[in-house]
């Protein structure tokens, strides 16, 4: 192996994990409701999960690019950790369908259908596929489909590459004679394990095994452990793809390491303790192609009933290896109180929504705030925090918002159906309350990368008016979690002072520049910070009225607000002085 092939594998690496991300890019662009749906049905319970992992593999001949694709899509966000594992326990199984494709095709292949069934086949039509669509399909549909195809045929590409960069080792008489002259179990495991992953192809290594059983030079014996080597050696690829990615990205990955690991422990230490007692007298018992691929399939099988009962117990070990974002883990445990089965008990589905739209007000809040606070002290992992916790907002507006409509369809009685009226009003509030938290952070990350500071007067302006941001989303989540009608009869008074206060600030602003204390490149930053902060009042001011609104069914919106502004009515004079006392500039 030269340095010619050393620069193709690392260069297969390279479109190995390019490949990845253009399948992550592709797979968000292209989830919805739909598609979430169809992997939720897919997946819904072990054996679906078990049976789709199998039907992929068996197609694609690859465990590891099946459970890329899994961990892409828990990296997404679209499929759980748990719905993932199932299905890498039927990859691992699909897999071993490749061998006995090599035996039909006596190991170098053959002509006609079988060739059909090749990797290199399969991955030629999806990038067909994949170039036609992203390049001539008007609609953005079908070219985030044909992005999403286009990065899987990269990624295949890309192992492909890998394994035609070691090629060379195949032939290599001194490289076959190590590997089939171990005669230690542990050697042996050590051996496959080597040969799988500088192979980075677990049909590769089990096509080297059938080849040297063709040649009738390697024995049960020493077939046996190399067979499990490999299963844990295909863990590379797997491993790889989880660079970069979420804690269930790396979660789902270690899982396929998990698995085969624990499936060679077991299997081995019973197999070998079983010889040790009875010493069976096939141990040295030639192999052959066919022999080879079964060995290989019954190890798998064996592998997968001994550990499907046990999804949710992986699912918790990897889950304590991998600690994540704690907002992610909560958002998890929201969605996962959205069951189907609640769907036909509206009153038990709106009950667990109110717990999530609960869940997302404190997160929209807590978003807020973290944002307003890079403008003081400015910090790349905050700002990082900050879009992340937003990309959680965006899920759970997707989410609730689809469920809710789902409850719809039941007969509901007034008072449920007014409760989902408002409920979607307010997951549209809070959801653009985040892009306008996220608006303030990227304004910040201007302030910072370009080194611009504004005014003393301006400085002082802008923390009067973040101040009075700060007692309004106060007001309006406490308001909205707790049904409290004095305290959304707050917002209103409070939502008009801001508003005043934008007013104000904008003609303080122009004088500034016109006297040359401030300059236009600040302005834009300063103008866009308050069009934002004013806008996050008008939605608060929605929450509020959409909460009076519930409670009051005579009262709509317009009758309200004119009620309050002309009426002044429910002390609004009252709090309206106070808060223009207290948020003076």
């Amino acid at each position: 192996m030269g340095i010619g092939n050393l620069i193709s594998l690392l260069g297969g690496v390279a479109l190995f994990l390019f490949g990845m991300s253009l399948m992550g890019s592709g797979l968000k662009k292209v989830a919805g409701n739909r598609m979430e749906l169809l992997l939720y049905r897919l997946t819904s319970n072990p054996i679906k999960g078990v049976l789709l992992g199998v039907g992929v593999t068996a197609v694609i001949q690859s465990s590891s690019a099946t459970s890329v694709m899994a961990v892409g899509f828990v990296n997404s966000g679209m499929m759980s950790v748990r719905q993932a594992i199932s299905i890498i326990l039927g990859a691992i199984l699909g897999t071993s369908v490749t061998g006995w494709v090599l035996t039909l095709s006596n190991v170098q292949g053959a002509d006609g259908w079988v060739s059909l069934l090749s990797t290199s086949t399969i991955t030629g039509i999806v990038a067909i596929i994949g170039i036609a669509l992203y390049m001539f399909s008007k609609k953005q549909t079908r070219k985030n489909i044909g992005s999403l195809l286009l990065g899987f045929a990269v990624l295949m590409y890309g192992m492909q590459t890998m394994t035609a960069a070691v090629a060379p080792l195949r032939g290599s008489a001194t490289f076959l004679r190590l590997l089939t002259s171990f005669t230690h179990p542990l050697l042996g495991i050590l051996a496959g394990i080597i040969l799988t992953s500088i192979l980075q192809s677990a049909s590769a290594a089990i096509g080297i095994l059938q080849a040297l059983a063709i040649a009738g030079t390697i024995g049960f014996s020493a077939a046996l452990p190399i067979t499990m080597g490999v299963a844990i050696g295909a863990a590379v690829p797997v491993l790889l793809s989880a660079l970069g990615t979420s804690a269930n990205g790396k979660r789902a990955a270690f899982a396929y390491l998990m698995i085969n690991t624990i499936g060679v422990v077991v299997w081995g230490a019973v197999f070998y303790a079983a010889n040790a007692v009875f010493r069976f007298g096939f141990m040295e018992m030639p192999m052959t192609a066919v022999s080879v691929a079964l060995m290989n399939t019954l190890f798998r099988l064996a592998t997968l009933l001994l550990l499907a009962p046990f999804i949710g117990l992986i699912e918790r070990q990897v889950t304590a290896l991998f600690p994540g974002d704690p907002h992610a883990e909560k958002i998890k445990a929201d969605i996962d109180r959205l069951e189907e089965r609640f769907l036909i008990h509206p009153a038990l589905a709106l009950e667990q929504c109110g717990l999530a739209l609960h869940s997302m007000a404190y997160l929209t809040r807590e978003n807020l705030l973290a944002a307003s606070s890079l403008l003081d002290a400015y910090s790349e992992d905050l700002y990082n925090a900050v879009e992340s916790m937003e990309d959680l907002i965006d899920r759970y507006e997707d989410k609730l918002g689809s469920y809710l409509v789902r409850i719809t369809v039941q007969r509901l009685t007034e008072g449920q159906t007014d409760e989902i009226s408002k409920s979607l009003h307010a997951i549209g509030d809070f959801e653009r309350i985040g892009d306008h938290a996220m608006n303030i952070a990227e304004s910040a990350n201007e302030l910072h990368s370009k080194k611009l500071r504004f005014s003393p007067q301006g400085r002082h302006e802008l923390s009067v008016l973040t101040a009075a941001i700060e007692e309004i989303i106060n007001l309006a989540i406490d308001a909205f979690t707790h049904e409290d009608l004095e305290l959304a009869y707050r917002i209103e008074p409070l939502e008009e002072t801001i508003d005043n206060l934008c007013d104000e600030m904008k003609l303080h602003h122009v004088a500034r520049v016109q006297d040359g204390a401030c300059t236009l490149e600040q302005g834009f930053v300063f103008n866009d910070l308050i069009t934002d902060y004013e806008r996050i009042g008008d939605h608060c001011s929605n929450l509020a009225v959409a909460l009076i609104e519930l409670n009051n069914r005579s009262i709509d919106a317009h009758e309200y607000l004119s009620s309050l502004k002309e009426q002044r009515t429910h002390n609004f004079d009252v709090y309206f002085e106070e808060y223009r006392e207290r948020f003076a500039l």
